[in-house]
């Protein structure tokens, strides 16, 4: 079922989750425990898995030599999106990136989900980190994520790349990423929320935000987008806050700012982290339900635990 299927449906709010593949050459049972301990507590409709582009690295041979190496860090996105599948029968979402892919590789990326019953997609950008490795290749890669959801619907319709006599339509779901405090490039909250609605115009279904600590910015995000005529649901992301390395990484990574509250609560008890920060969501989660969001996707990454703390403080209340 597409994710906008899900939401038109659903009479309660939908709880949902995003997770990372392992690294190259790890194992795929962590996830899998982390996904049995999930389904025994909720069954997710969908279920999000990120992407990540290849990186180039210099080695330093034996002899002394350099060697350009080109790798991704974490690949196999599309093979646990259809372990997903059939192995939970829930709706897998894999990403798909510009950065590091030529439009011919999300092409291919495309075709293949297709193939095996995958429908949903979740379109971004991806952020360069300057390590990536750059397209050589006439500027066939996408540029910025309204160009992914473009050349989606395109094969949508059944426009591929190049011509092709009686090409199938597919039929995809698209989701993109919308920044409740501002896209770190976006000179103004206002100038993002109009890039955000092009990529509506341009055929997104739903949108799912960065995390957030403070529930305000949320609710100001709907009400800017929905003046700017934008209707598709606008779903929550959290995160749950978990060590005190977290008050540094999460704003210089995802350019968010963590609240005075939280972080004196933090600073006061540094041996309580998690704690405080599974709480903390616990108030977030309540809230939004009761305000009406359409749901809450949690960034659980490779821990499932304080997400399913939260949960289960929900279902009692």
């Amino acid at each position: 079922m597409k994710v906008i299927e899900h939401y038109k449906k659903a009479t309660e709010p939908l709880i949902s989750f995003e997770i990372i593949p392992p690294r190259r050459g790890g194992g795929v049972n962590s996830i899998f425990d982390s996904l049995d301990r999930i389904v025994e507590k909720v069954k997710p409709p969908f279920i999000d898995v990120t992407y990540h582009a290849a990186e180039a690295y210099v080695e330093e041979l034996s002899d002394g030599t350099l060697k350009r190496i080109i790798r991704r860090k974490r690949p196999g996105t599309i093979g646990l999106c259809a372990a997903i599948l059939h192995r939970y029968d829930i709706d897998p979402v894999p990403h798909l990136i510009c950065e590091g892919f030529t439009k011919e590789e999300s092409e291919d990326a495309l075709i293949e989900l297709n193939y095996l019953g995958i429908h949903n997609v979740l379109a971004v950008r991806g952020d360069n980190t300057g390590s990536q490795v750059p397209m050589h290749t006439n500027g066939t890669a996408n540029k910025y994520a309204i160009d992914l959801v473009r050349q989606i619907q395109d094969m949508n319709r059944g426009e591929y790349l190049e011509d092709i006599v009686n090409a199938q339509q597919t039929d995809f779901c698209i989701g993109v990423a919308g920044y409740p405090e501002k896209h770190f490039e976006a000179p103004n909250i206002d100038w993002d929320v109009q890039r955000l609605k092009e990529k509506v115009d341009a055929g997104a279904h739903y949108i799912v935000t960065q995390m957030f600590f403070d529930n305000s910015v949320y609710f100001n995000f709907v009400e800017k987008c929905r003046a700017n005529g934008i209707e598709v649901p606008i779903i929550p992301g959290l995160k749950i806050l978990r060590t005190i390395n977290h008050l540094k990484t999460l704003p210089r990574h995802f350019h968010l700012n963590l609240p005075d509250e939280l972080t004196k609560e933090v600073d006061a008890n540094p041996d309580r982290v998690e704690e405080i920060g599974v709480e903390w969501a616990q108030k977030q989660s309540l809230e939004l339900m009761e305000k009406g969001a359409p749901g809450i996707h949690y960034y659980i990454m490779g821990n499932p635990k304080p997400a399913l703390d939260v949960i289960d403080f929900i279902q009692k209340k």
